[in-house]
């Protein structure tokens, strides 16, 4: 007698549509995944019952009424650590760094393989965070894909305090929310800011967030 696998369940944010169906359509044909439930926004979400708990949630946060750090905390709220997986087609800058300070898991363009959504999904709840690599290297224009597993605590000449700040960059806090966690005044902070971005060679918060994840600094 052969014993079935249990299944992955997933929640899914998304606008009604094509793509939405596509998606579940998907996920359920695939061996250890199912679909636990889908809803349309962050309003809906709240009241939402599901007949288990979802263990990863997958959102499109440029979906009618998906606003990313309310999306995040309503998930967080109800569900505590379960984590939270971008699936959209925006890449510009403001978007990936918008989502990744309202504190989502991994960031996925709608464009990428199904291969990729599966590994971003284990990933993630692996406790994990996931970018496209797609994104990574516009992002980051190209440099951390050529050193993507290098040893960089001696290579990118960053202090322990300046990597200290990167991570706390990359998991979404503000200037004085790093100040408060670190002790020390929100001019502090930004001084350690301009230097580690000097260093790496990036420019904005979603390449110094993007740096972090796609290394492994957060996994330690």
């Amino acid at each position: 007698m052969t014993t079935m696998r249990r299944k992955l369940q997933v929640l899914v944010i998304d606008d009604e549509g094509l793509l939405r169906d596509g998606l579940c359509a998907m996920l359920n044909l695939e061996e250890g995944f199912a679909v636990a439930g889908v809803v349309s926004g962050t309003l809906a979400l709240q009241t939402l019952t599901l007949p288990v708990t979802p263990e990863v949630v997958i959102a499109e946060l440029g979906a009618s009424a998906v606003q990313g750090s309310q999306l995040v905390q309503t998930v967080h709220d109800r569900w505590p650590g379960v984590p939270v997986l971008v699936l959209t087609f925006l890449r510009d800058d403001d978007s990936i760094e918008s989502a990744l300070r309202a504190g989502v898991d991994g960031y996925l363009l709608k464009t990428d393989r199904r291969s990729e959504l599966l590994t971003a999904i284990r990933t993630v709840v692996e406790g994990q965070r996931y970018i496209s690599p797609t994104i990574m290297e516009r992002v980051v224009n190209g440099f951390v894909t050529q050193q993507a597993h290098a040893k960089h605590a001696e290579a990118d000449g960053l202090s322990d305090r300046e990597r200290e700040v990167m991570k706390l960059i990359a998991q979404g806090l503000r200037t004085r929310e790093i100040a408060e966690r670190l002790s020390v005044s929100p001019k502090t902070v930004e001084k350690h800011r301009t230097n580690l971005m000097r260093k790496l060679g990036v420019r904005t918060a979603a390449a110094v967030a993007a740096y972090a994840i796609f290394n492994g600094y957060l996994r330690t």
